[in-house]
């Protein structure tokens, strides 16, 4: 045993690499436990975890899926638009202006109505949507290429639950808080399935 160490030492470097390199692979993992989990995490990542983007879930929602295309106009009044959203079951529409319809001037939401309309005791059927809406400028809007988590940060850091998806400044859908979280529950499910297939030899 001592005379193997001796030589090992006198060969220096190279020769303790290779004999790393003659290691039987059914003894890798035994000897080697962070490189082999190094090289799982480069495996995983080829499969595009955390890759779903704002694109994915409009192709999943559909051009008819409630609340993809739904929208008012700034001269509507909020019972309209409150209307509107109760028929369809969402929590927000988009604005534009008459006769504009690609192009965004804001977004009403309910929270809207809620504070503006509710508690300052204006009436809705007079009050015009461009005159509570969040207008464009202040806006929070994301891309089809953006990634779902950084929609999820974005959503969550400025509290809001609905965010229309602009591309080449032409509105083309708006995603809710609950179609992104599906979008990442999804998402890690599918990894969780992959891992699983890794561990029993899926790979």
């Amino acid at each position: 045993m001592q005379g193997g160490i001796q030589k090992l030492m006198s060969h220096g470097k190279n020769a303790v690499l290779q004999h790393i390199r003659l290691v039987n692979p059914v003894m890798r993992p035994l000897l080697f436990p962070r490189y082999e989990s190094v090289a799982a995490s480069s495996r995983m990542e080829e499969h595009g975890f955390e890759s779903t983007t704002i694109s994915d879930i409009l192709k999943g929602k559909g051009k008819s899926a409630d609340g993809s295309w739904l929208w008012c106009t700034t001269d509507d009044t909020v019972y309209e638009a409150v209307k509107s959203m109760t028929q369809h079951n969402v929590g927000a529409l988009v604005v534009v202006k008459p006769g504009e319809q690609k192009s965004i001037a804001g977004i009403i939401t309910e929270r809207d109505y809620l504070r503006k309309i509710i508690v300052q005791g204006r009436s809705s059927k007079s009050t015009k949507v461009g005159d509570i809406m969040t207008e464009e400028n202040k806006l929070i809007t994301v891309k089809p290429d953006t990634k779902v988590l950084k929609a999820m940060q974005l959503m969550t850091d400025n509290r809001i639950r609905h965010i229309p998806v602009i591309d080449d400044k032409e509105m083309i859908g708006m995603v809710s808080i609950g179609d992104v979280v599906r979008a990442v529950v999804s998402e890690h499910r599918d990894e969780l399935d992959r891992l699983n297939a890794y561990i029993h030899g899926g790979y």
